[in-house]
């Protein structure tokens, strides 16, 4: 009776504790449970940690070369082309014949003005003859009407003298274009049999001065690079017809106003913006294998002299007070470790389009600072990694 009461009382213990380890691991599970569906329900947020360096400047950007020096040709006259002496690509000697014109219609208007004269010239005889008559007669009024008329005829003889002048010297600047220094032919718009459309016959571009490359820059990113007139520099280039590229020394030939560019900055108040003043450099280059048209780069870098704490720029926010970061902080839990976003004033003391160095009293090497988040964060919320 004893030995079963005794077997009795362990088994309900023996329950007893089942009972129990099975209420506190329901206890745990259901508490780690809660604290999982309460973490999903927190802010996501994308991270970085702070790094000790220098800034990157840098200017890149890319174009189409363009002769520094060109022509643009065409007949003043806009008469039909006859014949063409050349195709774009042509290297051509100053002076060659590019475009010969049909000049028959001036030839015709030429012939007729020296036609019209002689005809004034046989007027001008018969009116001096008329003049040594009215001599003879003593009649005062018609030697002084003839020698009006003759005076008169005199008159438009050099006018007619001025105007067959100027048709010569149009039918031989208009016969044919010349190439007027060394150079490229660099487009051809003429069409034989047609007249001038209204665009250049010709563009001849002056390869003896080389080409130029113009890429937009920040005004304080040349400065930050020390970038000014006569700086050397690398231009890679594409020929039309290559798959290889080269690179050819280039030479700042001049550094021009541009648009300003507008840069935005986002933070808690509204989104603003700011004008960037930029200038346009002008790069010089000169090869004897360039022809214009070819496709060029240049990239030119420079670290700052300054070291400190970089962060990206994604990660800075303004508001009325100025800029400010949100720093990830690690708090130890019961179960697991928390993330709790702080709001950290900064300073900036140099900035790039990338990213920018700060100074913060609160801000260290290796420190988790907040980039992108699923939802507006408030200084302590609690946030999950991504």
């Amino acid at each position: 009776m004893e030995l079963a009461n005794e077997l009795g009382d362990r088994r309900r213990k023996r329950s007893i504790q089942i009972v129990f380890i099975v209420f506190m691991g329901l206890l745990l599970l259901l508490t780690f449970f809660s604290n999982t569906l309460q973490s999903l329900t927190l802010p996501k947020v994308r991270t970085e940690q702070l790094a000790a360096g220098s800034l990157l400047f840098k200017i890149e950007g890319s174009g189409i070369l363009q002769p520094l020096a060109e022509a643009r040709l065409s007949n003043p006259a806009a008469w039909k082309v006859q014949k063409i002496f050349v195709k774009e690509g042509d290297r051509v000697k100053k002076g060659q014949k590019l475009i010969e014109y049909d000049s028959k219609t001036a030839e015709r208007e030429l012939e007729n003005e020296i036609a019209n004269l002689k005809k004034m010239n046989i007027e001008l005889q018969n009116l001096q003859d008329h003049f040594i008559q009215s001599t003879k007669g003593g009649d005062e009024l018609n030697i002084r009407s003839a020698g009006r008329a003759i005076e008169t005829l005199k008159l438009d003889l050099g006018t007619q003298e001025r105007k067959i002048s100027e048709l010569r010297d149009r039918l031989t600047s208009g016969q044919e274009l010349t190439a007027p220094f060394d150079g490229i032919i660099t487009k051809l718009s003429a069409a034989q049999g047609l007249a001038s459309s209204g665009e250049p016959d010709v563009v001849i571009s002056n390869d003896s001065l080389g080409y130029r490359l113009d890429i937009p820059a920040d005004s304080a990113v040349l400065s930050k690079l020390g970038i000014a007139v006569g700086a050397k520099v690398e231009v890679e280039v594409h020929p039309v017809q290559e798959q290889q590229t080269r690179i050819i020394d280039g030479t700042i030939a001049e550094m021009m106003d541009a648009e300003p560019r507008t840069a935005s900055s986002s933070g808690e108040m509204a989104d603003q913006t700011r004008a960037v003043a930029r200038k346009a450099i002008r790069t010089k280059v000169m090869d004897s294998e360039l022809k214009g048209g070819e496709q060029a780069w240049i990239n030119i870098e420079k670290r700052s002299r300054l070291e400190g704490l970089v962060i990206s720029n994604e990660a800075i926010h303004r508001d009325r007070e100025g800029m400010f970061v949100y720093k990830i902080e690690e708090q130890r839990g019961a179960l697991s470790n928390v993330f709790v976003a702080r709001k950290v004033r900064i300073k900036s003391s140099e900035t790039n389009d990338k990213e920018t160095m700060v100074q913060a009293d609160s801000l260290y090497k290796d420190d988790l600072v907040v980039l992108e988040s699923s939802e507006t964060l408030q200084e302590g919320n609690r946030v999950r990694l991504q």
